[in-house]
């Protein structure tokens, strides 16, 4: 059975989408670059994890877990020294790596390692990733993975729903038409990039009379595209227009107690040369924000009431099952520990594969 063969069908209940005790393996956002300092040392808590983050004299940001090994004293209360954290309590000193390099009682430090997790930076903003090794770069567009962009940061906010629901705005064909009154017939073409990313796109006819591309329609006769790249369930970046004046909004949410999310938005666009070519992202830039507010604005009092529960999913929903079945084949942690959540463990093979088979319709 498929979306497509009936007006409405039935779904088993996803197992990580929605949960609001799972999230997925990746990189999600901890600050805006701006905010850490050199020398300076910050608590933060990221998927219900307490780190402490600091930026070292060489410039580049450690990530480690909060308390010291000693006898739990909050690193945040420690002083960065050279590319070094040292605990106040009894002046434990851990390097950028976590191991402990010196104790001032003791003539030789002891073989401990504080927890420290990879990090990075792009897009002005500080970035962890949840699990040992990174299996891949910080989230991209696969088609500009090899371009620099301009950014500017957008507004920051709060829901009171989980980041996997939030994410599903985009890729919503009906509230298009209801919410904004676009008066588009969209039906998105899927690509599953790799394990942890899906790319949904649009091509759209700018000679067709909607309000939606007027704008964008002044300075471009090409088709306008629409597409969304998700990255773990909870960050997209949207791109819209021509290749010329196109820009891109990321969306990176990440969970909060309770199943509520966090995100910021980040506005990019492809670096230009020169003064004029500055100017004119400056302008692109401005014109992101403008359309990426209206659109949240509209939406932004759904996600502070909705209680998410797909039970009659129709045609027009189809986008939203295919996001939905992407997220339950990746790798799911508990929140908190960090740890793998283990969810399929009760879950007999042909009732999973049933769910599959409702899900895809491919």
């Amino acid at each position: 059975m498929t979306v497509n063969s009936q007006k409405n069908i039935s779904m088993r209940k996803p197992k990580i989408f929605n949960n609001p005790e799972r999230f997925i393996e990746g990189w999600y956002w901890v600050m805006p670059s701006q905010n850490l300092r050199i020398g300076e040392v910050k608590p933060v808590t990221i998927l219900g994890r307490n780190l402490v983050v600091y930026r070292g004299q060489d410039k580049r940001v450690v990530i480690c877990d909060a308390y010291c090994p000693h006898m739990g004293a909050h690193l945040a209360e420690g002083r960065v020294e050279g590319s070094e954290l040292r605990c106040f309590f009894h002046h434990w000193k851990f390097n950028e790596q976590g191991i402990c390099v010196e104790i001032p009682c003791l003539d030789e430090p002891l073989p401990i390692k504080l927890k420290t997790w990879p990090t990075d930076e792009e897009y002005g903003m500080i970035w962890i990733w949840t699990g040992e090794t990174p299996q891949h770069r910080l989230p991209y567009i696969p088609d500009l993975a090899a371009y620099e962009f301009d950014v500017a940061f957008g507004f920051h906010f709060v829901k009171n729903c989980h980041p996997n629901v939030v994410m599903l705005n985009a890729i919503d064909a009906q509230h298009f038409n209801t919410v904004h009154q676009l008066g588009l017939d969209i039906v998105f073409d899927k690509h599953e990039y790799h394990h942890n990313a899906i790319i949904f796109t649009k091509i759209t006819d700018p000679r067709r009379d909607f309000n939606f591309t007027k704008l964008i329609r002044a300075f471009s006769k090409h088709p306008i595209t629409y597409s969304i790249c998700y990255w773990y369930g909870s960050t997209n970046i949207v791109t819209l227009g021509p290749d010329f004046l196109g820009f891109h909004i990321m969306f990176a949410l990440r969970l909060l107690a309770e199943g509520k999310t966090e995100g910021r938005t980040i506005f990019m666009m492809k670096k230009r040369r020169g003064i004029l070519g500055r100017l004119f992202n400056k302008f692109a830039l401005w014109l992101a924000k403008l359309v990426g507010t209206h659109f949240v604005k509209g939406d932004s009092k759904i996600f502070q009431t909705i209680r998410f529960d797909l039970k009659t999913p129709i045609k027009a929903d189809h986008s939203i099952v295919q996001f939905i079945n992407h997220v339950e084949k990746q790798k799911p942690l508990m929140w908190g520990t960090w740890q793998l959540a283990r969810v399929r463990e009760a879950e007999p093979p042909e009732n999973l594969n049933k769910w599959r088979d409702d899900l895809t319709n491919d």
